[in-house]
């Protein structure tokens, strides 16, 4: 999800996912359903909600904790008025952002939560920019709590289905299929989506507002739609039609497409893009009717196959979601325009990433980061692409885009770390990866290369010097170009020294050209 990095001067509620941000929740207790009923009113930001959360219990539990923020002091929040467990009035609390039920029996439990308030976050309720009341679902990483009683941690993956209740002048888009849209006395309307695959909480959404509505097309059977504002109709419904060529993309190079539809929608998200499963949301700004979306769109797109059905097991795998809709972006800008045009990409990514581990080397997985919205970094998008390019030509083309399938096929509608990735690209191309993963996952910053080219006494050879100037020696091939006397001759060299050097045909008046088809991510400390 190319996201606008608002983080970096807007201040967030982020609710905490667990006893501490980024570990994973109880693992004896699993939510497999979730209905979230929801009333939407245009005379006040209150929101009455019911939910439904169907969630199997492996054992006895003293106490479940389910994520749902208190009212604050400034009134924004959420009151809880009852609790019922299969049924019946259930001992519960709700304090420190939790509602926690006590003393729950192993197996199947229906938990009905009846709440109301106004939402500090999560639920962005606004007006667009033609000055229209809107409502919009935002919860990535971790902001759905802010209004929803969920489990709000990637690996806790949930079916869902949303129940709108709205004034009857707005169209509702969500997440899955529409399976009801019903007139309601009062000038009410209530419509039904419903999703059968399990999503994470970041990924589901729902979007109330006054809509155009158009399918751009179908890609085999699956419709895909554009959700714009009408008064930017035929330029939202041209800019967003573009969508069926990175779905049709994607589907052919790694796996059918995951969901029963796509929504393409104008939003009022925080972000640039935010890629929720089947019904993405874009910013409101992405409508030109210049045709300047089509990066975006693929991006978020991509996440579909990547974030979204395969899902990471903890937030610091962010790389999982973002490297890999990041790297199939330039892959699609490839295909579709060039070689050139992956080498720009890579070669600006690249730049990016050296300008940032400059300022601050961490590793790519940083566990030492609380703050989960400070995971949309540098690390997470670029470098995550740079790691998926380096892997690409270590396994080499066909096993490394048959290791991309199997990882979507093993893993679809389900979690996986960087371990899993590891162990199916290994199994993919029959090679050791772990230096490769350790060394650019788990290490902070990149090499540093001096590179010399120098003359031998026999004047037709030279040797390629090549020193690391960093303290973690890393283990590439490096290519160089060299041009002399009217010839070019291609090396690829290995690099696993402090220093290593390489003799090479070459005459003292040769050239050297380091890496031509930015294949590796390193910084120059000096070529010559």
């Amino acid at each position: 999800m190319k996201k606008i990095f608002l983080y970096l001067v807007m201040t967030f509620h982020l609710s905490i996912v667990s006893s501490q941000p980024g570990m994973t929740p109880d693992r004896r207790a699993d939510v497999e359903h979730y209905e979230f009923n929801l009333s939407l009113s245009d005379t006040s930001d209150v929101i009455n909600g019911e939910t439904r959360i169907t969630v199997r219990f492996r054992e006895p539990m003293q106490e479940f904790r389910i994520d749902l923020d208190n009212v604050r002091p400034d009134g924004k929040g959420m009151l809880v008025s009852s609790l019922l467990c299969n049924g019946k009035e259930a001992v519960w609390e709700h304090s420190g952002n939790k509602v926690i039920l006590r003393d729950c029996s192993p197996g199947l439990s229906e938990i009905v939560i009846s709440y109301s308030g106004i939402p500090s976050d999560g639920l962005i309720i606004s007006k667009n920019r033609f000055g229209n009341r809107t409502f919009f679902a935002d919860h990535w990483p971790d902001r759905a709590s802010a209004y929803l009683p969920v489990v709000d941690h990637p690996s806790d993956k949930a079916a869902v289905d949303f129940i709108i209740t709205a004034p009857s002048h707005y169209e509702v888009v969500g997440s899955g299929e529409l399976v009801e849209e019903s007139d309601m006395p009062g000038g009410l309307k209530l419509t039904h989506w419903k999703e059968v695959c399990p999503l994470a909480v970041k990924v589901m959404a729902f979007a109330a507002a006054d809509f155009a509505v158009q399918m751009a097309g179908r890609v085999d059977s699956v419709p895909v739609w554009s959700w714009v504002y009408p008064e930017n109709r035929e330029a939202g419904f041209y800019d967003y039609s573009v969508a069926l060529k990175p779905v049709r993309f994607y589907s052919e190079l790694i796996g059918p497409y995951p969901y029963s539809k796509l929504a393409n929608v104008q939003s009022k998200t925080i972000f640039g893009g935010l890629e929720n499963a089947g019904c993405i949301f874009y910013s409101e700004r992405s409508v030109t009717g210049e045709g300047k979306a089509e990066k975006l769109i693929a991006h978020e797109i991509a996440h579909q196959w990547f974030g979204n059905s395969v899902t990471e097991g903890d937030w610091h795998h962010v790389w999982l979601s973002e490297g890999f809709a990041t790297y199939l972006t330039s892959v699609y800008e490839e295909m579709n325009y060039g070689k050139e045009r992956l080498a720009e990409n890579m070669a600006a990514d690249r730049s990016r990433v050296l300008r940032s581990s400059e300022r601050t080397a961490r590793p790519v997985i940083d566990t030492t980061i609380k703050n989960l919205m400070q995971l949309l970094n540098t690390n997470s998008y670029q470098k995550g692409a740079w790691v998926l390019h380096m892997l690409r030509y270590e396994v080499g083309e066909e096993s490394f885009w048959k290791g991309m399938q199997h990882y979507y096929e093993n893993f679809r509608n389900g979690n996986a770390v960087t371990d899993d990735f590891k162990k199916t690209m290994e199994e993919a191309s029959g090679k050791d990866l772990g230096i490769f993963f350790r060394q650019w996952l788990y290490v902070a910053g990149e090499p540093e290369l001096k590179i010399s080219l120098v003359p031998q006494k026999k004047n037709d050879y030279s040797e390629i010097v090549v020193e690391q100037l960093q303290d973690h020696i890393f283990s590439f091939r490096l290519t160089i170009l060299i041009k002399g006397q009217g010839k070019e001759t291609k090396v690829v060299m290995p690099v696993t020294e402090k220093k290593s050097v390489l003799t090479v045909k070459a005459s003292p008046d040769a050239v050297m050209t380091v890496d031509p088809e930015v294949r590796l991510l390193y910084r120059a400390a000096g070529i010559k």
